[in-house]
């Protein structure tokens, strides 16, 4: 198993202020294949987003991370259970959970143990639905900017892990019966310039930037581009979703 890296300790709090929320019509897709709502496990919660909307429709959810200083930061409701646990090798029984999700974080864990252990806590009839999000749009003239930013300034500054939200989990192992995704989705927001500054800030790439470079920040220079594009008031943001829903093996 590889080793486990904590790469969103250092700006969990960033993380948590300008992160994007999923649409509801997502979790809806993917609750009609679940035969049951009891138990749900989250891995890689990070700040507990999906495990706080999670909570709304099931009775008990476990939601897990590596980061110690996320889990802090994470989002409290009564009937969440947050854990430091690698997702790869965790304490919880056999053939226990309805619902197994993990949203922009599968590509961080080592795939080949992460399958075994779902397959050994999901329930026969339970459903496994990884998901991610690629790279924001603003419009035409913005976006050839920030694809700019992203693959000449930061491009060698990414995690490798990071090319299988490139390939929009496509390259990911997924050993299970996989469902056909019949539905497209995407996240639509409403951001300041400030908003998006907090957001290119929270990306792990940029602090392996800074480490690099004695602290200088690439995102100044980013938003000085896009700001005279920008005008005023808050811009329509959105992010294209893509997902794989499967089932245990019989």
């Amino acid at each position: 198993m590889k080793k486990a890296l904590d790469r969103f300790s250092q700006q969990a709090k960033t993380y948590k202020t300008y992160r994007p929320t999923y649409p509801e019509e997502l979790f809806k897709y993917i609750y009609s294949f679940c035969k049951a709502r009891n138990t749900c496990w989250d891995c890689g919660t990070g700040n507990g987003q999906v495990a706080a909307i999670l909570s709304r429709s099931f009775d008990r959810v476990f939601a897990t991370d590596i980061s110690q200083e996320q889990i802090h930061n994470a989002i409290p409701k009564p009937n969440i259970y947050y854990s430091v646990q690698r997702a790869e090798r965790t304490t919880f029984p056999n053939h226990y959970f309805d619902l197994i999700t993990a949203a922009q974080a599968v590509h961080w864990f080592d795939l080949p143990s992460f399958n075994m252990e779902v397959n050994r806590v999901l329930k026969p009839n339970g459903v496994v639905a990884i998901w991610g999000y690629g790279l924001l749009k603003v419009n035409p003239e913005i976006d050839l900017i920030i694809h700019h930013f992203y693959k000449d300034i930061i491009g060698k500054y990414r995690d490798k892990e990071r090319g299988h939200i490139d390939q929009n989990y496509s390259t990911i192992p997924f050993n299970f019966n996989e469902v056909k995704i019949k539905k497209t989705f995407k996240i639509e927001t409403q951001w300041t310039i400030d908003q998006l500054e907090g957001y290119f800030n929270s990306w792990s790439s940029v602090q392996h930037y800074k480490a690099k470079n004695k602290g200088n920040n690439p995102v100044e220079k980013l938003i000085s581009a896009i700001a005279p594009k920008w005008n005023t008031g808050p811009h329509h943001i959105t992010f294209p979703i893509f997902l794989r829903i499967g089932t245990p093996f019989r």
